[in-house]
């Protein structure tokens, strides 16, 4: 059997692996973790071996199809955007949770803990396989569903079981919007073929809908006076759907809180799985957002913005775990970014971001496995409760260090010295200034800058506040167990040195998505239907000083944070007050939690529905009332008429029939 006919078992072995583990979990050592250890190490090799095929010829994808019902389908695509994304997500995933043996030993929940992240794995791996939008979509909506469990993990604590509510619910709001748009995407299809869809067709296959692209961008539809492309309102509702899952503002609330469950989660989420899911749905159906008009310059700002809103706020956070959300959140912004440069740069884009995606995915796993190490040794999530750290847990230290580093972008432009985040970050940035080069747009440049310095002022203010100095408080810390500490080693390589190793030859790769035996884009027609103008070159061919520019900010950010933090120059107390507005608004997080949950949710949506309720049960009590009052007033009347006399009574009939015998006397001499 060849290696491509087992591409169906990378996510069912997972899959496998959470019914085995959740029903003979609790008779295995630490929780039966060996079985989903076993089935993703599977898997990995699997999608390495596939990858490693690919690589050699990437035009040959593997597309295995078949009939579910009708006109739809189920189905395996791996091509380069696929294959990168399989390799990296079984790779991380493996290492989390052979880390999660040592980090999760004490917890009596050990089974359901490894057989939900089994599922979770495999509910990922779904999503990246899919050669449809439809069978995307429902894995999508299990990755949601794990992200609830895993989030809310330790239920009995109220602040798990709201953070794992807020994030269902939250990202929920942008999976209405991706069903949405796949419903208008079908309905398009649908209409294309005038309702009669050719036997063998699948309507909601990629390539099908790569191949109507250009009718679809053809058909318009009138919103506010204006004429807006069907191709775009699709984009934009597919859009909405990766806002939801990649923490985008302003549906990025929930990624702060998602904290409450095993730092081991966090760094499965953050790193791996959810949370890239949305890069990768705008990366998969690029094609469709280069031919839609507008959309891209929508990805590209948004995704500016939310790198450096959320950057603002990881420079207050205490908790080590929340400064990480935040960065995950500013550089889920970069990748958007990237995607959206698409504009001026074609689909270099597409490696670019995912490059990015493919870097952050080994650094920020390190990042939140080293933090998880920490909290450990320490018993405390507080940085201001650490110090000295370093001391006690050197591994830890010098593979968080690598790992920040990596997060700053530290490197030498125009060599192959940098650590990887150097490497896949600063090629955005300079897309970016390309970008305002060609539409003098330059507010994704200026944010991309901003959020640089930030991000570098932020991870280097945990580094010297949590390893350097005196400990605070009598925590008694401890290196972790060999089984945490390998799991740092190895992803600490990769942070080191992936970007350096790979940087030419990746973005090539992913440049053949588009053009193999699957599909065959032409992506420059499909700019020209979005009326996109390419730059004639590709980023790299800034001034010197714009090359240098985001590894001036990352070195400014640490010389910063090393001043403050690490030699205490200035005396923070002033700053760092409730008394300060912009401290109290950055620590507040911008008032989101109030503005979107207690007035949005509770005020707007929770009170607006009961009152609308209170004034239809009052509706419904006056009609009842009413019909109630007519008929109590109507028997009163009737009532008097009801003597008890017969003669009364004998009056009556008499009377009434002699009037009876007129009126129909009457009647017959008039006809």
């Amino acid at each position: 059997m060849a290696i491509e006919d087992m591409a169906f078992l990378i996510p069912v072995l997972p899959a496998l692996a959470f019914l085995l583990t959740f029903f003979l979990g609790k008779k295995l050592p630490n929780g039966g973790a060996i079985i989903p250890i076993i089935a993703i190490f599977t898997s990995f090799i699997i999608s390495l071996m596939i990858t490693l095929n690919l690589l050699q010829n990437p035009g040959l994808v593997v597309s295995q199809s078949y009939n579910w019902f009708a006109i739809l389908n189920v189905g395996v695509l791996i091509d380069p955007l696929a294959a990168v994304m399989l390799s990296m997500v079984t790779f991380v995933s493996l290492l989390i949770h052979i880390y999660a043996v040592g980090y999760m030993s004490h917890d009596k929940a050990q089974p359901r803990y490894f057989a939900e992240t089994a599922l979770f794995t495999a509910a990922m791996l779904g999503v990246i396989l899919s050669d449809n939008i439809l069978q995307f979509f429902i894995c999508w909506e299990l990755v949601g569903l794990c992200s609830y469990l895993l989030i809310g993990f330790w239920f009995e604590k109220p602040s798990a079981a709201s953070a794992a509510k807020k994030a269902f619910l939250t990202t929920r709001v942008g999976d209405v919007m991706f069903l949405a748009g796949i419903i208008l995407l079908f309905s398009d299809i649908f209409r294309i073929y005038n309702g009669s869809i050719p036997e063998g067709v699948y309507v909601l296959r990629f390539d099908e809908i790569f191949t109507h692209i250009p009718e679809i961008a053809a058909l318009n539809t009138q919103i506010f006076g204006y004429e807006v492309s069907h191709l775009t309102i699709v984009t934009l509702l597919f859009f909405g759907g990766a806002v939801g899952k990649s923490g985008q503002f302003p549906l990025h609330v929930w990624l702060p809180d998602a904290m409450e469950g095993p730092t081991t989660v966090s760094a499965l989420i953050h790193a791996a799985t959810m949370v890239t899911a949305g890069v990768y749905l705008v990366a998969r159906t690029f094609p469709m957002f280069i031919a839609a008009p507008h959309s891209l310059i929508i990805v590209a700002y948004l995704g500016a913005f939310t790198a450096l809103f959320a950057a603002t706020m990881g420079l207050v956070m205490n908790d080590i775990k929340r400064v990480l959300a935040f960065s995950t959140i500013s550089q889920l912004g970069y990748m958007m970014l990237g995607l959206g440069m698409g504009a001026v740069i074609g689909v270099t884009a597409v490696g670019d971001s995912l490059f990015h995606l493919i870097n952050h995915a080994f650094f920020k796993a390190l990042l939140f496995l080293c933090a998880g190490s920490v909290i450990h040794a320490v018993g405390t999530q507080d940085i201001r409760q650490m110090g000295g750290v370093k001391k006690v847990m050197p591994i830890t230290f010098i593979t968080m260090l690598i790992a920040s580093l990596a997060l700053a972008g530290f490197g030498i432009p125009g060599t192959s010295i940098g650590v990887s985040g150097f490497f896949s970050k600063d090629p955005i940035i300079e897309a970016a200034y390309l970008f305002g080069e060609s539409t003098e747009n330059w507010l994704p440049y200026l944010f991309s800058i901003v959020a640089a310095l930030l991000t570098s002022i932020y991870i280097f203010r945990l580094i010297f506040m949590t390893f350097t100095g005196k400990p605070r408080t009598n925590y008694g810390g401890h290196e972790s167990p060999s089984v945490m500490t390998v799991p740092l080693m190895i992803l600490g390589v990769l942070a080191l040195v992936f970007g350096a190793i790979t940087k030419t030859g990746f973005g090539k790769f992913l440049e053949e998505t588009f053009a193999n035996n699957f599909v065959n884009m032409d992506i420059h027609a499909l700019a020209e239907i979005g009326k996109y103008h390419l730059a004639s070159h590709g980023a790299g061919g800034e001034p010197l000083l714009i090359l240098w520019m985001p590894v001036i900010v990352a070195v400014a950010g640490l010389l910063i944070s090393y001043l403050i933090y690490g030699m205490r120059i200035i005396d923070m107390s002033s700053i760092v007050s409730r008394k300060n507005p912009v401290y109290k608004l950055l620590y507040n997080r911008y008032y989101q939690n109030s503005i979107f949950t207690q007035f949005l949710a509770v005020k707007v949506i929770y009170e607006g529905l009961a009152l609308a309720g209170r004034a239809i049960d009052r509706g419904f009590d006056w009609t009842v009332n009413l019909i109630g009052h007519i008929f109590t007033e109507a028997s009163d009347g009737l009532r008097v008429l009801q003597t008890g006399v017969v003669q009364n009574y004998a009056t009556s009939v008499v009377t009434g029939v002699s009037l009876l015998i007129i009126l129909v006397k009457l009647i017959l001499e008039v006809f």
